[in-house]
């Protein structure tokens, strides 16, 4: 190469990893080289028509106390499915609570382990038999990096992923809440290791900086988490924030159900994911739709 050579720039310099994703045949990125399995039931979890997704999760009392809201989950949550594109769960409420009759696809908690009462994340994954029989759309398995447990929730993604490619089921990696506050540069790097690591879907958290940076460097969908509840108009802003920075959906818990009017959220949400609605017309419907159910 001449020297002159050397001074032309890369015509490809300026492209993100989304650029190159939308040369591909299917609406989500990372999935084109997958199989038939896995893309129709990422095609159930994930709009195709806006290639996102809002998921309703409902998976907290695996691991911590019966949280406000879900105290009574045929109450609290039953009328809130309807309006989800999937929900996220684990086995035991999928047979007690969700009606068989249901068309949303469930993504499975895979992992489950240790419990508030001692220290989080030190998990194992539940039989894939018993996800085949429930009818898991996706599987969801927490990773910890920068914990105790990193190797162990590594491991466990591995040993997901492995048995899911035998059925053509997705796997969720799911970062879990941090005992310290993280930055951007941390999360693209969990949402990195994990879609090294086969992951088809990384549900993270929103950062005020730089969150584009994790979506950028990811080459799977990726979904914010909901987090702690926190007032409707500041969740539907980074609801709004992430969506417009790349993200492949939300998923709500929290902010939903415990929520003073839980199906108008879930419907205002649902407009800025499908609709492209702006922070301020969303905000506006959620009061017009709470207005409406008092």
């Amino acid at each position: 190469m001449t020297e002159k050579e050397e001074m032309i720039p890369d015509k490809n310099d300026d492209l993100t990893i989304n650029d190159f994703f939308d040369n591909q045949s299917f609406f989500l990125k990372g999935i084109d080289n997958m199989g038939w399995g896995i893309k129709n039931r990422m095609s159930r979890a994930f709009n195709p028509k806006t290639g996102r997704a809002v998921m309703l999760a409902f998976d907290h009392g695996s691991i911590m106390e019966p949280t406000s809201g879900l105290d009574r989950l045929d109450t609290s949550v039953l009328p809130l499915i309807h309006y989800a594109d999937s929900l996220m769960c684990t086995r035991g409420v999928v047979r007690s609570v969700v009606p068989p009759t249901t068309r949303k696809p469930i993504c499975l908690r895979f992992s489950s382990g240790s419990t508030g009462l001692s220290e989080f994340n030190n998990d194992c994954v539940i039989n894939i038999e018993d996800a085949i029989r429930l009818n898991a759309s996706a599987l969801g398995v927490t990773i910890a990096l920068d914990d105790k447990y990193e190797a162990k929730t590594i491991k466990n993604l591995v040993v997901a992923v492995d048995h899911c490619y035998k059925y053509d089921i997705p796997v969720m990696a799911i970062t879990p809440v941090n005992k310290q506050e993280r930055d951007a540069a941390y999360y693209a790097m969990v949402a990195r290791v994990c879609a090294e690591n086969g992951a088809n879907v990384i549900e993270t958290y929103y950062t005020e900086k730089n969150f584009s940076k994790i979506i950028n460097n990811c080459p799977v969908p990726v979904i914010m988490a909901g987090g702690k509840k926190i007032p409707e108009y500041k969740f539907l802003e980074l609801c709004y924030c992430a969506i417009n920075d790349g993200a492949s959906g939300i998923a709500v818990g929290r902010n939903v159900f415990q929520s003073s009017s839980p199906i108008a959220m879930m419907k205002a949400i649902s407009a800025i994911v499908h609709d492209s609605l702006i922070l301020e017309d969303a905000h506006q419907l959620f009061r017009e739709l709470s207005n409406c159910n008092k």
